[in-house]
């Protein structure tokens, strides 16, 4: 299926983290992407982030190059970049010259700290920037250090996500007024949108500001991670009153320390007592008894197991391209679909130049698009 955003045309500058996620998710969603890297970059298949999209090398610090992207831009519907603040406009292709050459590019800009601020010139990297939006401390054990959740909440929730929405909220007014606009997605302003859901929590008094003695981040006996007889791990998220009590049911649990569920004060011991309950049994075990059910559980898979598990293969969760094992595009469309991924491929300037000359022909030159 060529999916929803067929006929959208994307310029990305290459980079890594959020602004390739964006990319590949307009990409899955059938936008025609031209991932633009520098000469001698070569192509590979393992390089997920990257699929669906022809790469075209440009040399970018010449003018022959900068004119030849910018020609490019004249077909655009947006551009996508992550640079650091200042790089692309000291190449002469910041949104004032991008845009004189087409009034109705949205440009996309993904930073850590954002294109305005005290920081927003600073090196960083994901953990930094959840960091500075009171994300990274939520996350982790009371009385430890706060975990990384990997690069999830900055680089791709709060930064490549968000991005892509702002870009395809950007290309909906587009289409009304005519007129582009630049998009300043930043990791701090995204991380900090994420826990939007716990600040309105901390506001009713219901959040404590120390991490691990919450509901929803391993404080909770019923919300938490336990391991098993074999060293693997299940997932139990039992919050509703019901799923509790089907909890308790299933797992013959009696004890009457259990019946007030929400009382904060009885969670640490309630958490060791199901900890010594999940480990008289291995995952599989537990996944015969409660997998299904609505007592909220789940296995705790590894990298290799998730693709193999019965559930995300009759979804299709994961798909293969090229011998590469990769999630699926997401979400689902009940009509136009969205593009099977496939590896990246290389295209030569000439022939990118070329066919989107041919679009512009096409499309009656300036027209509206």
């Amino acid at each position: 299926m060529a999916g929803p955003l067929e006929g959208v045309r994307v310029i990305e500058m290459a980079g890594i983290g959020p602004g390739p996620f964006c990319a590949m998710l307009l990409a899955d969603f059938g936008a025609e992407v031209l991932r633009i890297v520098r000469p001698g970059t070569p192509i590979d298949a393992a390089d997920v982030m990257a699929r669906s999209r022809r790469q075209v090398a440009i040399d970018l610090k010449c003018e022959p190059g900068r004119d030849a992207l910018l020609e490019l831009l004249e077909q655009a519907d947006m551009l996508v970049e992550g640079f650091r603040p200042g790089v692309m406009e000291r190449l002469s292709l910041g949104p004032e010259a991008c845009m004189a050459r087409n009034p109705r590019l949205i440009y996309g800009r993904m930073t850590g700290w954002g294109q305005s601020g005290p920081m927003a010139h600073a090196a960083g990297h994901d953990i930094n920037y959840i960091a500075l939006s009171g994300a990274l401390h939520a996350i982790g054990r009371h009385g430890e250090a706060p975990v990384v959740p990997l690069n999830y909440v900055g680089d791709f929730g709060g930064g490549g996500m968000l991005l892509a929405v702002g870009l395809l909220a950007a290309l909906h007014e587009a289409r009304r007024s005519g007129r582009g606009q630049v998009i300043d997605a930043a990791m701090t302003d995204g991380s900090a949108l994420l826990s939007a859901f716990m600040y309105g929590f901390k506001a009713a008094g219901q959040w404590s500001n120390q991490r691990g003695e919450n509901m929803l981040d391993g404080g909770a006996h019923f919300y938490d991670a336990y391991a098993c007889a074999d060293g693997r791990h299940v997932a139990i998220g039992a919050i509703e009153p019901q799923f509790y009590a089907e909890l308790r049911e299933r797992c013959g649990i009696q004890d009457p320390l259990f019946d007030e569920q929400m009382d904060t004060t009885r969670w640490p011991l309630l958490k060791l007592r199901l900890a010594d309950l999940f480990r008289t049994r291995t995952r599989d075990e537990w996944c015969t008894l409660l997998e299904g059910t609505d007592a909220c559980f789940a296995p705790v898979l590894d990298w290799d197991e998730a693709p193999a598990h019965p559930h995300n293969r009759a979804r299709g969760t994961f798909v293969e391209a090229a011998g590469v094992i990769q999630p699926a595009p997401a979400p689902r469309f009940s009509r136009s679909g969205s593009v099977q991924p496939m590896p990246p491929s290389s295209l030569s300037l000439e022939d990118a130049l070329g066919a989107w000359r041919a679009h512009r022909a096409g499309s009656g030159g300036d027209a509206p698009r």
